[in-house]
């Protein structure tokens, strides 16, 4: 199991989901902090908070940071790469519009699931991903459709502040995203990691008489 001190993600990262959002590719990186309390691993419940109304699948490439890094450059970014993971980046998205960030809409406990094992031999320009939902396939990806890859995110992220070994960046989600309902069964699928599977349930909160 990971034991990241910080998980970040980046967003708006493949063009192809970019242009079904119908946004602009940025300029640079858009990075972001998930709470390490938000991972799971395979095989346990993503819970939909009460509350939220539409609860997104995020189908991700995940680095694990092998060595402290500090203002490393692309060139060598890849040096300080411990292994590849998948990763769900679950999203409250009906939260993400609201809050306008996305502390509230990814930072719910279970919306991190990561695994199932962490694997070096894979080339990180070009892994296919793929996320089912009850069997159906919504998403199918390449990384080669990043608009900033591997070495760049981790050069920009290193810029401004420290990895730790352990850490995890997910690096973003391709085109076909869609919601989650409980009873739901989500798999996110990365090409020589293997699978990534999750059940979906409704979160059951403590009632006081």
């Amino acid at each position: 199991m990971l034991n990241p001190s910080k998980i970040i993600g980046i967003g708006s990262n493949y063009r192809r989901h970019i242009e079904e959002m119908g946004r602009a590719i940025p300029a640079q990186p858009k990075m972001f902090l998930m709470p390490p309390t938000a991972l799971i691993g395979p095989g346990a419940a993503i819970e939909i908070p009460p509350g939220t109304t539409r609860v997104d699948h995020e189908a991700e490439l995940g680095v694990v940071i092998g060595q402290t890094m500090c203002r490393v450059s692309a060139a060598e970014a890849l040096d300080y790469v411990a292994g590849y993971t998948a990763v769900n980046d679950v999203t409250a998205r009906d939260f993400q519009k609201i809050d306008g960030v996305f502390s509230r809409a990814k930072g719910f406990d279970t919306f991190c699931p990561a695994g199932p094992k962490i694997v070096t031999d894979i080339d990180p320009f070009n892994t296919r991903i793929r996320c089912f939902v009850d069997g159906v396939l919504r998403q199918d990806g390449n990384t080669a459709d990043m608009v900033f890859d591997v070495p760049t995110i981790l050069s920009f992220v290193s810029s401004v502040m420290t990895l730790n070994p352990g850490d995890l960046i997910a690096t973003g989600t391709p085109m076909g995203v869609g919601p989650l309902q409980p009873g739901q069964v989500v798999v996110v699928e990365v090409e020589g990691v293997g699978t990534l599977e999750n059940p979906v349930v409704a979160r059951a909160d403590r009632t006081d008489a």
